[in-house]
């Protein structure tokens, strides 16, 4: 099953658009292709009684003469401009008389929407295409600072979920944000804008982060592959080429929360466990994350490194998708779970 966010709503919109324009253009022009045309009297406009009572929705009956002989029949159209006893031209079926098509009904609107729609995911595909290519040209392609090891920190990973602008950040014991991702823009459609912001280094760069998108196959066969765009790149394909590997496994941390081994080119990077409990528990009331809503999960994190940005991006990659190894898939895990790694 792929979820309908992100790309995966953009191929559902699109497909639910070609089928519009496809049925549009049928029952517009294929359908009445050489059928005549003739002038029928409207002899009667009533009000719909299965319609909502909200909608103001009429059957219109029309007589009509064909070789002679007259025939009744309910209009496909309607229009405030219909009067009982006024004339409508109508299309005919020669080879059956009965069957008649009056102006161009449901079949132009859903012509119109799905252009429309196609329309709009060729936009905004456009639009983000040029978004990334000016992020390119402005910042250059994605870089980390060289590993600089030092003593090991304690620190704690922090997503806010407390307004749809949520964001992330990487605090010390000291609640000091030492590393953490803003986002400026919200979009549906396209990918979010984000100022990463390295406060240690007093450092700000921006990344486009596209929608989470979710492949669940519910089999222990084929892995799930939960991922996103990183400036319109897969976030995991950008991680393992530059080496980034992710063990995890249930247990090792609290109860059965995971735990990630995480290693940059074999050299172990950091450390990470996800914890339910808020990681000041002392002061928890007087320092909510954001608003009411609760976070339900943090990530301790152990690591002697220094630069924090490749580590912050992984976390990122980590929590935004819910994927539990480079790859974007889960099933590695219950496998180190089980072989006790």
């Amino acid at each position: 099953m792929i979820s309908l966010k992100g790309p995966g709503f953009k191929i559902f919109a699109a497909v639910i658009a070609v089928i519009a324009l496809a049925f549009g253009i049928y029952s517009t022009f294929i359908q009445s292709a050489g059928y005549e045309k003739t002038t029928a009297t409207i002899i009667s406009i009533e009000k719909d009684q299965e319609s909502p009572s909200d909608d103001d929705s009429y059957i219109v009956t029309a007589r009509y003469a064909v070789d002679g002989k007259e025939y009744t029949n309910v209009l496909n159209s309607y229009s405030p401009s219909y009067k009982e006893g006024g004339t409508v031209e109508v299309l005919y079926d020669p080879n059956d008389p009965t069957r008649i098509t009056s102006g161009y009904g449901i079949g132009i609107y859903a012509m119109v929407v799905g252009a429309v729609i196609l329309l709009m995911i060729v936009f905004l595909t456009i639009k983000q295409k040029k978004s990334i290519n000016k992020l390119k040209e402005s910042q250059g392609e994605i870089h980390y600072l060289p590993s600089e090891k030092g003593e090991e920190r304690e620190l704690y990973f922090i997503t806010d979920l407390g307004t749809a602008k949520f964001g992330h950040r990487i605090e010390d014991k000291d609640r000091r944000v030492l590393y953490e991702a803003k986002m400026t823009k919200f979009t549906l459609f396209s990918a979010y804008e984000f100022d990463f912001i390295d406060h240690e280094k007093n450092q700000t760069t921006r990344h486009l982060i596209g929608h989470t998108e979710e492949m669940d196959w519910n089999s222990i066969l084929i892995d799930n592959h939960n991922t996103f765009t990183l400036d319109g790149m897969d976030v995991w394909k950008h991680l393992r080429s530059i080496g980034v590997t992710i063990d995890a496994r249930f247990g090792k941390a609290e109860g059965i929360m995971p735990s990630y081994d995480i290693k940059k080119d074999g050299e172990p990077l950091a450390y990470a466990e996800n914890t339910s409990h808020f990681v000041h528990e002392e002061d928890a009331e007087q320092h909510k994350i954001a608003s009411k809503i609760p976070n339900p999960m943090f990530f301790r994190v152990f690591t002697n490194e220094r630069n924090l940005d490749l580590l912050f991006m992984i976390l990122v990659a980590i929590a935004r998708s819910g994927a539990t190894d480079e790859r974007g898939g889960s099933r590695r895990m219950l496998f180190n779970t089980v072989k006790g790694k």
